[in-house]
């Protein structure tokens, strides 16, 4: 068949590469001038030493991710840093993870950690226990801070708060516990290192986009926004048999509203979190650890910190993270209080300057409880792909990349296709 992907994240190149593989004529239409969606990397004075828009972390867990970085022959091994769980903060060693099987991992860890009371550890293991137990499941209209409530406060503030606003970019009391216990439910439970933190020791964009645009070559079609699409399928007037909606929900929400009307609803509804990342430059200073958690407050901005230098990057670079940042994109710039977070919290040596302040407003849909994400099939024909189409994971790139797999899935098995298509397609080939 011939297909369209509109949108070059990693969504839409999951999409591309699956469709491509089972043989289907694809065109990948990207309205930027490069692919990676926001998951990229950003331009600065040095041309060898870009910004990344965003930490986005992996984890061992990300299968699929990872897969797909092997199909296009990148070496995860090469470009990530594989550690093992750890939430280190200044001065602390905090929670560590050893080696080994996940279950019994997460136990010595717990009750290795010297900085909570006994009770508090022998509490989450009981609460985790029963999670366990009930197959990470929980009511959909619970909040993370309500199914947490009964936990030590310091388990709170060391480890559910920052876990959950790194993986969900959503504070507790407004976080879906449903989702949050399935994020833990895969990085916990799932296999031998699936809980390992990947952190990029390369540009972003040299992780997937890169690489993608290359083996994509001609069918990438960059800066091309598309207008208007009709059924049949006509996309800005040219045919196609189906169509792969993979760019921002803002974005499909506009192209579906004649079309697909209450689909367009659905995704036009969710409401969205912000990201900030300040970028500090120190010559000559280093972190303890390449990435440590921080203690946020109505000072202090940042939950985590990533030092560049130790990853491969810019020596003297540091990234400080803003998760569910809407209060402080309301206040105006937190790049201040940031920096003076830093120079509270950590040892310099040598003054830190801001040096990049990036802001991606709608870095992910707000995951809160009971919400009702937008279905991946739109139509026959027609399918949505992207980290906020209706499933069990937040806005990662493992959910990305997964939902581009689906739709590929969903068009290569003639699940639905257009008016030309008619499922000539063979099944896709997931990479």
């Amino acid at each position: 068949m011939k297909v369209a992907v509109v949108g070059g994240g990693w969504a839409g190149i999951a999409a591309a590469i699956a469709l491509a593989d089972a043989g289907h004529d694809i065109t990948v239409f990207e309205m930027a001038p490069q692919p990676g969606g926001r998951a990229r990397s950003i331009a600065g004075q040095d041309p060898a030493r870009p910004y990344d828009n965003g930490q986005h972390i992996l984890i061992g867990a990300y299968r699929d991710s990872l897969a797909l970085m092997r199909r296009l022959g990148v070496d995860p091994e090469q470009v990530l840093k594989r550690l093992p769980l750890a939430l280190p903060y200044p001065g602390e060693p905090g929670l560590r993870l050893p080696s080994g099987s996940p279950l019994l991992a997460f136990m010595r860890g717990v009750l290795a950690h010297r900085g909570w009371p006994l009770a508090a550890r022998l509490g989450l293991l009981t609460a985790a226990g029963g999670w366990l137990a009930r197959g990470f499941r929980c009511d959909t209209h619970l909040s993370v801070a309500e199914l947490c409530a009964g936990l030590p406060a310091c388990v709170k503030r060391d480890l559910v708060e920052p876990l959950c606003v790194a993986a969900l970019n959503t504070p507790a009391p407004q976080a879906s516990a449903l989702v949050f216990l399935r994020v833990l439910k895969d990085a916990l439970f799932s296999g031998a290192g699936s809980a390992d933190l990947l952190l990029p020791r390369r540009p972003l964009s040299e992780l997937l986009a890169g690489p993608a645009a290359a083996w994509l070559g001609e069918r990438l079609r960059l800066g091309q926004r598309v207008q208007r699409i009709e059924p049949g399928w006509q996309v800005d007037g040219e045919g196609f048999d189906a169509v792969v909606l993979a760019c921002t929900s803002v974005e499909a929400a506009r192209l579906t509203a004649e079309i697909a009307p209450a689909w367009s609803s659905k995704a036009e509804i969710l409401g969205f979190e912000p990201i900030v990342t300040v970028y500090l430059h120190s010559p000559g200073s280093a972190l303890p650890a390449p990435m440590l958690a921080l203690r946020e407050g109505p000072d202090a901005p940042a939950q985590f910190v990533f030092d560049h230098g130790q990853l491969g990057g810019a020596p003297g670079r540091f990234a400080f993270v803003v998760s569910g940042a809407a209060p402080w994109v309301a206040r105006g710039r937190c790049d201040e209080a940031v920096l003076s977070q830093a120079l509270r919290e950590l040892s310099w040596a040598t003054p830190p300057v801001i040096d990049k302040v990036l802001t991606e407003k709608r870095a992910t849909f707000a995951c809160t409880p009971g919400l009702a994400r937008p279905p991946a099939q739109i139509a026959p024909g027609l399918w949505a792909a992207g980290d906020y189409v209706d499933g069990p994971y937040p806005a990662t790139l493992e959910g990305a990349v997964r939902s581009g797999l689906a739709a590929a899935q969903g068009i290569g098995t003639g699940a639905g296709t257009g008016a030309k298509g008619a499922a000539k397609g063979s099944p896709t080939k997931t990479p």
